[in-house]
């Protein structure tokens, strides 16, 4: 039976496997995510604090991409879905920072929990299919590739570190606060 905490979070089990205790942080950081921009408006979604161009929206539409980055990218070695694969990256390095502040509070949620679902739809199967060792199909410039392991590791410690971003810009908003 899976706990939720006071702020919609699923609780990882305290002693489950190495999947299951993965799976389990992964999807309290995006929670956390989620618990952070629920309720913002546009207004708030746009909100910059201090010298740094990061916003609720930004970090929402970020995330979309880093999800979709390494679940549907790198793992299976696809080309970038949309619409990631129509920006010029080397013009537009910081393109979905920049262009949140044009999308709606249910456009940046819907895109990043569409990401979401598709990340756990392609970890399950790969998961079923080779396990935590098996390497992305995508590799580095040096010829190594990182393993699932790698990747869930990676996005608990992405989310993580941005979630402390996230936690500074809402009491900045509307001064909620919490953990």
């Amino acid at each position: 039976m899976v706990t939720i905490d006071d702020y919609g979070r699923p609780e990882p089990e305290p002693a489950a496997g190495e999947v299951e205790t993965l799976l389990g942080f992964l999807d309290y950081q995006r929670a956390t995510l989620k618990w952070k921009c629920k309720r913002v408006n546009a207004a708030g979604l746009s909100t910059k604090i201090a010298a740094s161009s990061m916003t609720l929206g930004g970090l929402l539409k970020h995330m979309a991409f880093v999800e979709n980055e390494w679940f549907a990218r790198w793992l299976p070695d696809n080309e970038r879905l949309e619409p990631w694969r129509s920006i010029d990256w080397s013009v537009h390095p910081d393109w979905e920072w920049e262009t949140a502040a044009n999308d709606s509070p249910a456009a940046l949620m819907g895109q990043w929990l569409e990401a979401v679902d598709l990340s756990r739809s392609i970890t399950k199967e790969a998961l079923t299919n080779g396990g935590l060792e098996q390497l992305a199909k995508r590799k580095w410039p040096n010829g190594d590739a990182p393993s699932l392991r790698w990747i869930l590791v990676h996005m608990i410690e992405e989310y993580a570190r941005h979630n402390g971003h996230a936690d500074l810009l809402r009491e900045f908003v509307d001064g909620e606060t919490g953990e």
